[in-house]
């Protein structure tokens, strides 16, 4: 389809979520021009689990974003249940991090973000989408969008273009990207309920959910409190289970909802809608990840936590991270800069700063989850953690991706002991 009209500038950033926005806001603060696209209209909504843990509240409070959090649900630590046990956890001190999260709707957080961006500087597109990436000479040039306003069809060009659509990434697939199949993947559905204790200071982890039979499946269920009357229940299940493909995650749903604990009193009754789910690439899966004149951001570059199904707080870090590798790329600063085109093949020092932030933490991640992926291991696994709490907060230091600087030394030789049993 030929297109209406063209427009340019330093960056087209493709798709309006957690990842796109920020390393939209990120450029657009430091000064370059950039054109942030979203198929959508905000508000909108997206299928999530909703909590921001202190990573996430860390990127958010760098944006300046702080005040505009203290207006929804705080928590203040996760609640751990399993095979009758119950360890209430406050989250681990860190230098780096606050010590609480927030539970904030996709449906609100995603709007606020992108408006953070717009205000920096960045033009937002709303109901537009790229639909295809331009290429010239080998090298991508920007992105072709469909405005649904309009109905035009626009070229828009830039020196780079940056994949935030997404797990199903429809441009990170036109690119050659694809997810490597020996890695997790994650499968996740979840719905609202109406419920007497939407504002407790706790987010709650089911470690030990079942199927409709009793068996104890290797994923976890979860009820977060949005705190405006509704939770948001959930189940996860992860593709090193023999069997994940043969689970009926809706099935799966309902008989968490009703194992629940009634205090919660969650029940068809009470449901705000149907749920909704959806895959998880996970543990940086999907790659390539850069290429001559883009790179993927966000869950378009399966960046999602194997540990915890945590997206996130890892979309606006690598958002804003690919933000820094991009500015270095076109020269600096944007203010009074002229932009050039970089490097003719990937972004340079994007990988690095991957591999440099998550290397090790995600290569020890994947091997976790292919021993719980182990229903039998799970349970011993999971049964001793539960009558420790010294060794549960640690478990929780790990898989919130929390240790202090000073652990990091006992932790790699901790990551190793995984690795070494993950492959026995």
């Amino acid at each position: 389809m030929p297109s209406d009209r063209t427009v340019s500038c330093d960056v087209v950033v493709a798709g309006g979520g957690p990842a796109g926005a920020a390393c939209a806001y990120w450029l657009a603060d430091a000064g370059w021009d950039v054109l942030l696209v979203e198929k959508k209209r905000f508000p909108r909504q997206k299928t999530c689990g909703d909590v921001l843990t202190p990573r996430s509240v860390r990127q958010l409070t760098d944006m300046g974003l702080a005040a505009e959090l203290e207006g929804h649900h705080r928590f203040d630590g996760l609640r751990s249940i399993a095979f009758g046990r119950t360890l209430e956890m406050s989250w681990p001190d860190h230098p780096g991090f606050p010590s609480h999260g927030y539970v904030v709707t996709r449906h609100d957080l995603d709007q606020l973000v992108a408006e953070r961006a717009q205000k920096a500087g960045a033009t937002l597109w709303q109901e537009s989408e790229a639909t295809e990436p331009l290429v010239a000479d080998g090298r991508v040039v920007g992105a072709r969008v469909r405005r649904k306003a309009t109905g035009e069809v626009v070229d828009a060009r830039g020196r780079w273009l940056v994949v935030a659509d997404g797990s199903n990434s429809r441009l990170g697939r036109a690119l050659g990207a694809a997810r490597d199949r020996s890695y997790p993947q994650g499968m996740a559905i979840r719905g609202y309920f109406l419920s007497p204790r939407h504002d407790e200071p706790w987010i709650e982890s089911h470690l030990d959910v079942r199927d409709a039979q009793g068996n104890v499946l290797p994923g976890y269920g979860w009820i977060f409190p949005v705190g405006d009357g509704r939770v948001n229940v959930g189940v996860g299940l992860l593709s090193t289970f023999s069997r994940w493909k043969d689970v009926n995650t809706t099935a799966l749903m309902e008989a968490f909802v009703e194992w629940a604990p009634r205090s919660w009193e969650i029940s068809p009754a009470t449901s705000c809608g149907p749920p909704t789910g959806g895959r998880l690439p996970m543990g940086l899966s999907v790659g390539p990840r850069t290429g001559p004149g883009w790179a993927l951001v966000g869950d378009a570059s399966g960046a999602i936590n194997p540990f915890n199904g945590e997206g996130i707080a890892y979309a606006y870090e690598t958002g804003r991270m690919a933000a820094l590798a991009l500015a270095d790329a076109l020269g600096g600063s944007g203010r009074g800069r002229r932009a050039t085109e970089g490097g003719r093949d990937g972004l340079p020092g994007y990988e690095e700063r991957l591999a440099a932030s998550y290397g090790l933490y995600y290569r020890v991640a994947r091997a976790f989850v292919r021993i719980i992926g182990r229903p039998e291991l799970m349970r011993v696994l999971v049964g001793t953690g539960m009558h420790s709490r010294p060794l549960m907060e640690w478990v929780l230091r790990i898989m919130s991706n929390m240790l202090r600087p000073d652990e990091l030394g006992p932790a790699e030789a901790a990551y190793r002991a995984v690795a070494a049993i993950a492959r026995g």
